[in-house]
């Protein structure tokens, strides 16, 4: 990949966003032990800036110098466009920021999958990839959907070109709100190489803030209009319907 220093600062903080994509995103499997993301109401949580009705937080992560982060939001899209944008598995192109590639691993079903994506690093940073197991719940009654994502480096070959992050763990948390879309992101991910975590997280607000603002424009775009979830006799998620198969 040609790469120029254009891409500036922004570039630095895209190591975090493992995405996307929708898409995300499970086990939180990795081949080292890591802890847990930290609870979504945990005390720990320090707000960080506030853009718009988008909240972000940060918080220190055990045995790491990287801080996961959490952001709040109501995008104005109903939750079923959101769903039809995760359930692309090369949507992280679209709206996570500088996620440069991404597509779907092996079998692709919708509530237990598997997604390759490569963040985009400034010259001369090395170009970082993940292999994400997303995991989907959802429940019919509350209309709440959850989704779980955790890197498995060993899913997939290895780029010589490219740093493979094995530590990443996701959760997005998506509540139907009057034709919006509540949604609450949790992250942590500890990329790979000599990067300084006093960087990265400094700049760690710019992810989510973009990234949401992005996912809200896009899932607003006609082609991510009248999907319609699909539940099982108990409720459940199991998948989701294109207009032209309803």
């Amino acid at each position: 990949m040609n790469k120029t220093g254009a891409h500036g600062f922004k570039g630095w903080a895209s190591v975090i966003s493992g995405v996307i994509c929708a898409l995300l995103v499970s086990a939180m499997a990795a081949t080292t032990a890591r802890a847990a993301l930290p609870a979504e109401d945990s005390e720990a949580w320090s707000l960080r800036k506030e853009a718009g009705n988008i909240r972000i937080y940060t918080t220190e992560q055990a045995d790491s110098s990287f801080q996961a982060f959490k952001a709040e939001a109501v995008l104005n899209v109903p939750i079923e466009a959101i769903m039809a944008v995760m359930s692309n598995p090369k949507s992280c192109v679209e709206w996570v920021l500088n996620c440069s590639e991404s597509y779907g691993v092996g079998k692709n079903d919708f509530t237990d999958r598997y997604a390759y994506s490569v963040n985009d690093m400034p010259w001369p940073v090395t170009d970082r990839d993940y292999v994400l197991h997303i995991r989907t719940q959802g429940d019919e009654a509350s209309g709440e959907i959850v989704m779980k994502m955790g890197a498995t480096p060993g899913k997939r070959a290895e780029n010589s070109s490219r740093v493979r992050v094995d530590r990443s763990d996701t959760l997005y948390r998506f509540t139907p709100k009057n034709g919006k879309t509540r949604m609450i992101w949790l992250q942590h991910t500890d990329p790979n190489g000599a990067l300084p975590g006093w960087l990265v997280n400094s700049l760690l607000v710019d992810i989510p803030i973009s990234s949401m603002e992005e996912l809200e424009r896009v899932a607003g775009q006609d082609r991510y209009q009248g999907f319609q979830l699909i539940y099982d006799q108990n409720g459940q998620l199991t998948g989701i319907k294109k207009p032209t198969d309803i």
